[in-house]
């Protein structure tokens, strides 16, 4: 028996991300029905250098990241119809929408998701140090998996998230970062 695919390799699935057509309605279900938060908020995000299949595009989007265990749960809003993930044939909603590992070198992930056959469908640069794509390894819409690798202080960033979600009280749900 062969050992892990190319894109297991890589590292372990760190985030499941979802696409609500009501994102304050699932915010509710997470924090309140599921009990995880509280949820970190960092609006109108655009990337850098930013292509969707290729095409330069100014696609903003929000994202809300809340921490259950060790396991990022991820709530994307678009911010506008620009070519994305987040819009079009990709924008699977209510259920799962990408998968994220977080990769040492995008350049690595980048040959082995060539090496899986995997389209790159969304691409750029995330800060000034970190790199994220998006890709189909050729499951289609719903499938996604994002290979991230994170800025500089994105490490105490997502400790902060994680330390906070540890002994959550269910106070303040929502929490918006600068």
């Amino acid at each position: 028996m062969s050992g892990p695919g190319p894109i297991k390799a890589l590292g372990n699935i760190v985030q499941i991300a979802y696409l609500p057509d009501d994102f304050d309605a699932a915010l509710g279900h997470w924090t309140g029905t599921m009990g995880v938060g509280p949820f970190f908020m960092l609006e109108n995000v655009q990337l850098g250098e930013c292509k969707y299949r290729g095409a330069p595009t100014d696609a903003v989007f929000s994202i809300a990241i809340g921490y259950w265990g060790e396991i990022q749960i991820e709530l994307v809003r678009a911010e506008n119809d620009a070519p994305s993930i987040y819009t079009g044939e990709y924008a699977v909603r209510d259920r799962v929408h990408h998968t994220c590992i977080f990769v040492e070198s995008i350049d690595d992930a980048r040959r082995a998701c060539a090496e899986a056959g995997a389209e790159i469908l969304l691409e750029g640069k995330v800060g000034e140090t970190g790199e994220v794509i998006y890709v189909d390894a050729g499951s289609g819409p719903g499938h996604i998996v994002e290979l991230l690798q994170p800025m500089e202080g994105a490490a105490d960033l997502f400790q902060m998230m994680k330390d906070a979600a540890r002994d959550w009280d269910g106070s303040d749900p929502l929490r918006i970062l600068g």
